[in-house]
């Protein structure tokens, strides 16, 4: 049975090793490979949203089978070595939450873990007073936000790598 709590910092090696094996394999039929390689600079484990009690593990049997989490700070997305960082906290009345790196390990992709975590991530942020929440959509990740209620707002390209890779920033209102 699936359980979710607050990651630890004592979590940081499973849930890089977690994200490193989603990011190779779910990314495969969307990207090439080097935009896959590429899309590692922009992507990966941000230590703040576990230092903030923001970012969740799901596990099974103990092992860990998802990660993701939301932030009340201007960061939109990427890891701690990712550029263009910004830790400002946002005004829950006129900013909006973010949605923050989303991994499920292959094996366990679309049975419900992404689900339970975005849930625990958007009433975390409704309680802190957020109204409406965004994210950076990978095109692995659209589908599954699409159908969650998130809108695209702008497709773009993420140039933090040696080759652009597509992402969308996306939506949804809270409350």
């Amino acid at each position: 049975m699936m359980h979710i709590r607050l990651a630890e910092r004592r979590d940081a090696e499973a849930i890089a090793a977690l994200m490193e094996l989603a990011i190779e394999e779910l990314q495969r039929g969307y990207l090439d490979p080097e935009q896959i390689e590429a899309s590692r600079a922009g992507m990966g484990l941000d230590l703040q949203l576990i230092d903030d009690g923001t970012y969740f593990c799901v596990e099974e049997d103990n092992f860990l089978i998802g990660c993701g989490g939301w932030s009340r700070r201007a960061t939109l997305y990427g890891g701690s070595h990712t550029a263009g960082r910004d830790a400002r906290l946002l005004d829950p009345a006129i900013e909006r939450a973010r949605i923050r790196a989303m991994y499920t390990h292959p094996k366990h992709a679309r049975r419900g873990v992404g689900a339970k975590i975005l849930e625990a991530a958007e009433n975390a942020a409704r309680d802190e007073g957020f109204v409406a929440a965004e994210l950076v959509g990978t095109l692995a990740g659209q589908p599954f936000y699409l159908a969650a209620g998130y809108a695209v707002e702008r497709d773009w390209y993420d140039r933090n790598g040696a080759v652009p890779v597509p992402i969308a920033t996306m939506s949804k209102t809270l409350v």
